[in-house]
């Protein structure tokens, strides 16, 4: 449970304990409970409750499975007794290719003046004549799970189902919540890409729609027309701090949304950094306090590729996804101070195929310090220090070894407790509780 790290692995940090556990996309931590959402259900495995009052002994205290296959529940929150956890439909090799099947038969029926065959199916859209049955099966029964669960779970060791409220799509990737709102970020009827609903969960039996909040475009049903291809630009998701919404909108960069009317959601603040920079925007957020007398927030952008040889001399001399660092004081005037990279040469897993290396997400809830904590898939854990804005420095740093079955680690998501412990989750099975001592 408590094995050393390579000294070439670590820096200002040290291991307190670890765990095979499965693949994980998120990690909460609410007093002494650690609360981890499963990337994938072969195992039915959906939730995870941890008792981490002794962060050297963590234990399990309950689970939460599955019964949907198409589904993965692998992102979880807790205000209270109150617990929210996704619902979105698994990846699948075909991708969405069943809903350009519609469009693709019906533009073939027109240009062939007949019903076109399997095979001329399966060329246009690009797949094998075998698949054409496969997506005809989706059409027909399209994927009907999407949405969000919320759970009381006063007693831990008993989970309680209170509701499974549905939205659409592929459902809802990533979320944030208060005692009184919670902000999804879901796909649903007549919007391209992932959108924002706000409901009112006072009353977590019955969550109610507030309102809606989407990029101009996004809304097809309405007469919008998109100018971007494809669901390049959507909501990843929005965490709210004070009056302010602060969105990771993809390939649209950043949004900041003003919700003091929470019936009324508008932007007040955007920039777009897509291009030139080649990763998605994943992750936005204010600091909790003023630094040198201005308002400052960070982004990171997720690295969205694996890198397999092939990729990686495609893709050579293209930056990785980084953290970035903005000057929010003017929403009208938002303006990057700098950028965090990690070397390639920093990670000896940074070109492990199949696995990504570069940016994904950092700690959510920041405290009255400067330190983002930020994983770096096969790059570990980097805490960085942004006391000044504009030179980040990195002040510790932990690579796991690679969990049992992968050629690399996938560090996906950290938290930290009040008491400074953090916890480390990566997409293979392994799971991981530090401690870090500032230099």
């Amino acid at each position: 449970m408590n094995a050393p790290i390579n000294p070439r692995l670590a820096n200002n940090i040290t291991r307190l304990s670890e765990m095979e556990l499965t693949g994980a996309g998120q990690v909460y931590v609410e007093g002494k409970y650690a609360y981890i959402g499963h990337l994938t259900n072969r195992e039915k495995l959906g939730t995870t409750i941890m008792d981490v009052s002794e962060p050297r002994k963590p234990r399990i205290v309950s689970q939460i499975h599955l019964d949907d296959l198409q589904s993965h529940s692998h992102k979880a929150r807790v205000i209270g007794d109150i617990m929210i956890v996704n619902s979105e439909q698994n990846a699948s090799a075909l991708g969405r290719k069943s809903e350009q099947l519609p469009s693709a038969r019906a533009a073939l029926e027109q240009s062939l003046g007949r019903p076109p065959t399997a095979a001329e199916l399966a060329e246009k859209l690009t797949v094998g004549q075998a698949d054409i049955a496969v997506l005809e099966a989706a059409e027909r029964s399209p994927y009907e799970q999407g949405g969000f669960k919320i759970y009381d779970v006063k007693d831990k060791t008993r989970p309680r189902l209170l509701c499974f409220q549905k939205t659409g799509g592929k459902g809802v990737h990533r979320f944030d919540m208060d005692e009184n709102y919670a902000y999804i970020s879901t796909e649903m009827p007549g919007y391209l890409g992932a959108m924002l609903m706000i409901y009112d969960i006072r009353n977590p039996a019955k969550p109610e729609e507030v309102s809606r909040w989407w990029m101009p475009g996004q809304h097809t049903a309405g007469g919008e027309k998109p100018t971007w291809p494809g669901r390049r630009n959507r909501l990843h998701h929005a965490l709210r701090s004070g009056d302010h919404l602060w969105a990771g909108c993809w390939m649209a960069g950043v949004r900041v949304i003003d919700v003091s009317d929470i019936r009324k959601p508008k932007t007040v603040g955007a920039y777009n950094y897509h291009p030139p920079f080649p990763e998605p925007t994943h992750t936005f957020m204010e600091m909790p306090k003023r630094i040198g007398g201005k308002r400052i927030a960070v982004a990171i952008d997720e690295e969205d590729h694996s890198h397999g040889a092939a990729e990686m001399a495609r893709r050579r001399g293209r930056p990785h996804g980084c953290l970035w660092v903005f000057d929010v004081t003017d929403f009208n005037n938002i303006q990057p101070l700098s950028i965090f990279e990690v070397s390639e040469l920093d990670s000896p897993w940074s070109r492990t195929m199949p696995g990504r290396f570069g940016g994904h997400q950092f700690r959510e809830r920041m405290k009255d310090d400067t330190l983002v904590y930020c994983t770096w898939f096969a790059g570990g854990l980097r805490i960085v220090d942004i006391a000044d804005p504009s030179a980040p420095q990195e002040v510790g740093y932990f690579i796991p070894e690679p969990a049992r079955g992968c050629a690399g680690p996938q560090t996906n998501d950290v938290d930290v407790d009040d008491r400074g412990v953090i916890y480390v989750v990566d997409r293979g099975p392994r799971f991981d509780i530090l401690e870090f001592k500032r230099p």
